[in-house]
């Protein structure tokens, strides 16, 4: 199996350079059965390593490039009247796939972004009472521009607390951009990536992270960590409980990533800013005076004390 997450890694690597923190965290995610939301300007390539996952693993990929007209059943599909059989026939929509791409997510109005909510939640769709299973494994990957307003809807902190994360790639270095434009010569990255795998051995890699030891102080450093979201002075909403749980399962899975069958106080560390950070809303004056997020964790992680004994 880690031979696998080597060759995944190494393809994707391939596909985009210099960001292995980025895919390891992606890996994580998809081994979580968690869903990630990718915040950062144009060209960045969002999009070609999100085909990229698709294409690793063979499993179905599609895309939905959101905006103002776009219905819920333009995503979730719909029952549409056959003639020749005189019944409504069910056509799926492309949330009947492995991953799912939603590209410019907040420029889709707020009733089309609700009809994301079950899917990634429940992992089934309900169209006219009847209820659709999604595809295993299922993992929906948003995408959105942070410096573009005109003709978006910004995500409800509702929808915000379904991803298990938040990312962002930022720009390449010269050097690592030097290289991207030789390859593009060659055509597009995310072609010429390799098969590595298949959806069931994903579906057994997931079964296997479930299975990482984590210990009841583990469970309570993270506690205490979501807990002191609420409380602090500078955030007007704290971490949810399924922030909380959405951190244990994230930091299992990063544990397997790195090979160990436990989970350790630094794996916790490493997820916080990216499974926390966008679940928090800060107060006016915090965000007068300049502060982010990732400063509130990092004061967060230096007032909570760590875990130095666990029972393997």
């Amino acid at each position: 199996m880690y031979s696998i997450i080597q060759q995944l890694r190494d393809s994707l690597q391939s596909s985009i350079l210099g960001k292995p923190l980025e895919i390891n965290l992606l890996l994580t995610a998809m081994l979580a059965k968690g869903h990630v939301l990718i915040e950062d300007v144009p060209g960045t390539g969002k999009t070609q390593l999100i085909k990229s996952i698709a294409r690793t693993i063979n499993g179905q990929f599609r895309r939905v490039q959101c905006n103002p007209d776009l219905l819920p059943t333009d995503i979730t599909g719909m029952f549409i009247f056959h003639p020749k059989d005189q019944e409504f026939v069910f056509r799926p929509g492309p949330m009947m796939t492995n991953v799912l791409l939603v590209d410019e997510i907040n420029r889709a109005t707020t009733k089309t972004q609700s009809a994301l909510l079950e899917a990634m939640e429940e992992r089934h769709v309900t169209i006219e009472g009847e209820t659709f299973m999604l595809p295993s494994p299922f993992m929906l990957l948003a995408t959105q521009n942070p410096i573009e307003f005109e003709g978006t809807y910004v995500l409800p902190e509702a929808q915000m607390d379904r991803f298990m994360m938040k990312i962002s790639l930022g720009y390449p270095d010269e050097m690592t951009e030097r290289i991207m434009l030789a390859r593009h010569v060659e055509g597009l990255p995310s072609e010429r990536v390799d098969t590595i795998t298949d959806v069931t051995v994903i579906e057994d890699m997931q079964r296997l992270v479930e299975e990482v030891h984590i210990d009841d102080a583990i469970l309570a450093y993270i506690i205490d960590i979501t807990r002191r979201t609420r409380e602090h002075d500078q955030v007007l909403l704290g971490a949810s409980p399924r922030a909380s749980i959405a951190l244990m399962q994230a930091a299992k899975a990063f544990a397997w990533l790195n090979g160990r069958d436990y989970v350790s106080p630094d794996d916790v560390k490493v997820l916080v800013r990216y499974v926390l950070g966008h679940r928090l809303v800060l107060t006016i004056d915090a965000k007068v005076e300049g502060i982010e997020t990732a400063d509130i964790l990092y004061d967060i992680l230096n007032q909570v004390t760590v875990p130095v004994r666990l029972g393997m």
